[in-house]
Order: structure tokens, then sequence, then C-alpha cells
């Protein structure tokens, strides 16, 4: 028996790509296998935020949110280039809930969690500046507060480059199809590209997402899928509603909230529900339930009213949530799990349940110290002051170091060079420097060096990948660009 792994990671999210940097960054050898591409469920169809979860204070979350908002400057610190501060704004309604306790929650909200970059709370009227008309007049006062936006599937891809690049192997489109534990080893048949091998590893980690019960099952066929709970949250994105930078958070009448977020500098994202979901195949669809939940709570805040036909595209994603029991979907808990199956085995299988973008890295490291028992030669916790590739921006400064690349190459225009700055940081350096040129261009964006570069260093195998995951420009294109865009990358690279 050859090449045997420390560590087999099922699941290509952002659990997953997060616990391999974690576990390449102590010394561990791992493999990553995604049955897709990375970030291709769950991790792409987020709300796109690093926040501490406003309304699971009111579920008595508190340990999950101080956490979250700890990790929220951790992250802007590592990926400024991704992540980025953003200004929300909270209308107080008469009738739902109480000013007073809006404001408590806003400063236990400040203060949980040692805010340092990020401004405080303050009140807002709604009546005036960039809120002069966009709501409905009963709404005159209102709460300002400082969360985070993320390219959540980015994310994603960040964890997984700087796994490799600290010795990890990640294997996209490759589904781990048996696993058989002997002797301390588990063996596991692994198909990619319609190759059937066989790899060994020392452990496992089961960060399959919506399939998490399923994988376990390939070590305990006893296993009901009961321990976890799949909510669908869905949401949509219509032309731009509003001008302001700002975001907005809604209160309903049910006790839910929804976001309305400045998107891809053209929309308005609008989300999300929490809808009970049967199936673990992965694969959702917003309902003509959600749609009109959606629209209907939007409607109840702005003046300018939505249906339908204002939807310019939507997306849903399934979150596997530890069942906890709750009656509820959305009260279902948002923390996560960390469950090793058979503590008494040599070989450690550790289930991922739940857990949220913004605090990936604190599973991550919660999941290693779980398994250092088990890896004697494990070093210690590094990824706090950690940086992402393409986040060693000075003084983490995204404004100057895009007037930098500016005056440095005159010659590419402004709006791709903002792109490419805000999708790669410094490492879009690397696409601007290959050629003069970057050759042909696909729409007023994308271009062939880019597409290289995503080929070359970020996992990408299909042309979904690109227009997708790794940027949403799949919004932006005319059909016959992204027609033009798929037969080219057809021609130049064998799709997987």
């Amino acid at each position: 028996m050859t090449n045997i792994y420390d560590l087999l990671v099922i699941g290509g999210g952002i659990n997953g790509t997060a616990i391999a940097r974690d576990a390449a960054g102590r010394g561990l050898s791992v493999l990553l296998c995604e049955k897709d591409d990375l970030a291709s469920h769950t991790s792409s169809a987020s709300t796109k935020l690093i926040h501490g979860g406003l309304r699971y204070l009111e579920q008595y979350e508190f340990r999950l949110v101080r956490e979250s908002l700890k990790e929220r400057e951790v992250l802007l610190k590592a990926a400024p280039h991704i992540i980025w501060p953003l200004r929300f704004v909270l209308p107080y309604d008469k009738g739902l809930r109480p000013a007073w306790l809006l404001r408590l929650g806003l400063f236990l909200y400040d203060y949980m969690g040692g805010r340092k970059i990020l401004p405080p709370t303050r009140t807002v009227n709604l009546l005036r500046g960039d809120h002069a008309g966009l709501l409905h007049p009963r709404l005159k006062k209102g709460f300002e507060y400082s969360d985070c936006w993320v390219k959540d599937s980015r994310l994603v891809v960040l964890n997984a480059m700087d796994a490799k690049a600290k010795g990890a192997d990640i294997s996209t489109r490759t589904e781990v199809k048996q696993l058989i534990q002997t002797d301390g080893i588990y063996s596991a048949e692994i198909l990619k590209n319609g190759y059937l091998k066989t790899i060994y590893a020392k452990g496992v980690v089961n960060a399959a997402g919506p399939w998490v019960s399923r994988v376990l099952k390939k070590v305990d066929t006893g296993n009901n899928g009961k321990d976890v709970r799949l909510i669908k949250g869905s949401h949509i994105v219509t032309h731009k509603l509003f001008d302001g930078p700002q975001a907005y958070i809604f209160q309903n009448s049910d006790d839910r909230i929804i976001f309305a977020i400045p998107y891809e500098q053209d929309y308005t994202l609008i989300g999300t529900t929490d809808v009970p979901c049967s199936k673990d195949d992965g694969k959702a669809e917003i309902s003509e339930e959600e749609i009109s939940y959606l629209c209907d709570a939007t409607n109840e805040y702005f003046m300018r009213s939505i249906s339908k036909k204002d939807i310019f595209w939507s997306y849903s994603g399934i979150r596997p949530l530890y069942d906890d029991q709750s009656d509820s979907a959305s009260t279902v808990t948002r923390d996560y799990v960390l469950s090793l199956y058979d503590e008494t085995n040599d070989a450690p299988f550790l289930s991922v349940y739940g857990g949220k973008i913004t605090t990936s890295r604190k599973l991550a490291e919660h999941a290693l110290e779980k398994l250092r028992p088990f890896y004697s030669t494990m070093s210690d916790a590094w990824t706090r002051e950690a940086i992402f590739p393409g986040g060693d921006i000075p003084n983490t400064d995204f404004e100057s170091f895009l007037t930098a690349l500016q005056e440095e190459y005159p010659h590419i225009g402004r709006n791709v060079l903002k792109h490419l700055a805000r999708s790669y940081g410094t490492c879009s350096e690397i696409i601007i420097k290959q050629n003069k040129s970057l050759g042909q261009m696909f729409g007023p964006i994308l271009s062939e060096e880019e597409v290289n570069y995503l080929v070359k260093h970020e996992f990408v195998t299909q042309a979904d990948d690109v227009l997708w995951r790794r940027t949403k420009l799949g919004l932006t294109l005319t059909k016959e660009e992204s027609e033009t865009f798929k037969k080219w990358f057809a021609e130049n690279y064998t799709e997987q």
C-alpha cells in the first residue's frame, strides 16, 4: 500500500476547502475530492455576507453570533479584494419589534465581537439622503450598522488555492464511490473522468453539505439521515432598485427578515427564504411561493413595487443544518456541529453539519482540534493571521491599490481593471503581465488571459465554472457573447 494521505476531505464547498487549507498548513497530507466544481452548490448560493447574524440574537445563539462578529474583521484583513464593509439600514416599523429592542440588539452586535475596523451603529432619518422617496412614508426612522460583503464562491476557491500551495491535492469532478476502513486505514474508490482508482487515507472529513448523510452511510449503513435537516434558501436578483451604496434589512410579520443588497453594480439581490427540503440531491430551484414571498416582503418597504416579471435571475441552495428538533425552518440552529463517528476508532471519520461562510475558518480550526488526538505530528493553529492568495494589498486599502493599477496599466479599461482587482487582488497582475493585450474579449469585461489564468490556477474545467462561480459575468454577457465564449472554451480546453 503506497501513497497514504493523512486526511481525505470529501466536499469542495466552504467548509471542506477551509478544513483542507488548515490541515495542509499544519503539515498533514491532504486530498480533497469534490464531485462537481468547487462551490457548485450551497457555498455559491448564499446571501454573500460576512456577518454576525443579527436575528440569531433572538434565538439566544450568543456563541455563534460572537464568533461570527469576531471573524468579520479577521476575514476582511485576509481577503480585502473579495470582502469589503457594507452598511445595513434596518427601518423601524411600528407594530413589529419595538425601537428599543432593535437598538439593544444592535448595541450587543456592536460590542460582542470586539469591533475595531467597522464603524458603529447610528440612527438615520429615512426621509432624507439616499433613503428619501425610496421607502414607504410610514418608515421615518431606522438604524444603520456594519457587516461585510463577500464574493462567496471566490472565497471557496481561495481556500482551495491556499491548500494546494501548502501541499494539498485538490481534485474536482471526482466522486468518492466507496469507503472501507480496515486496520486503521480507509480505502476510497474514487471516480474521475470515467476512471475508477483507489486511494488510502488515515482519516476522513465528511464535508459533503447536503450529501453529508449519504456519505456517512458509506461507513455506517444503518444511518438514517435524521441528524441533518435540509433547508432551502432562495434569492432573486432584480435590476437595481436603489442607487445608494447601502443595503437594507427588512423585518417581516412572520418574524423573519430579508435583505436587499446592491449586487454586481447593476442589480439588487433580495433574499432569503427558509423552506424545509426532503431531498438530499443538492438540487434546488425557487418555487412560485418563494417568489411571491420575496416580492411581497420587498413591496412592504420599497415604494417601487416588484413582481415576478422584474426578476432577472434567481438561485437557490440547500443548507445542511444540524437537526436540533426546532419547530420551524427559520429557528433551526445555524451553528455548526462536528461529529466523530465511532470515537473509539483509530481512524477518524468526522462529519460536518451546518456552519456558514463567516465561521468557516473557525469551523476548520475546531475540526482540526477535534482530529488532533489522531495526528501526533500536527502543528498548531495558524490561519488567524494568514492572508489569502491575492489578499496582500498594502494596508488592506483596496481603492489605493486599484488607483496604482490604473496608473501602471492605463491601456486597460477601468471597468476591466476593477473587475480583475476585485476578483484576484494582487494576483491580477499575473493576468495583466502575461501580455500587453488581454487577448480576445468576451463581452466588455471577460478576457482570454483571465480565462487562461482561471484554468491554470483556479481548477476551472468547464465554461460555467468561469461564468457562474469564479466570476458572475454570466449575468451580464448577452446570449450571443455567452455562446461565443462557450464555443471558444470548448475549442481551447477539453471540458471534463
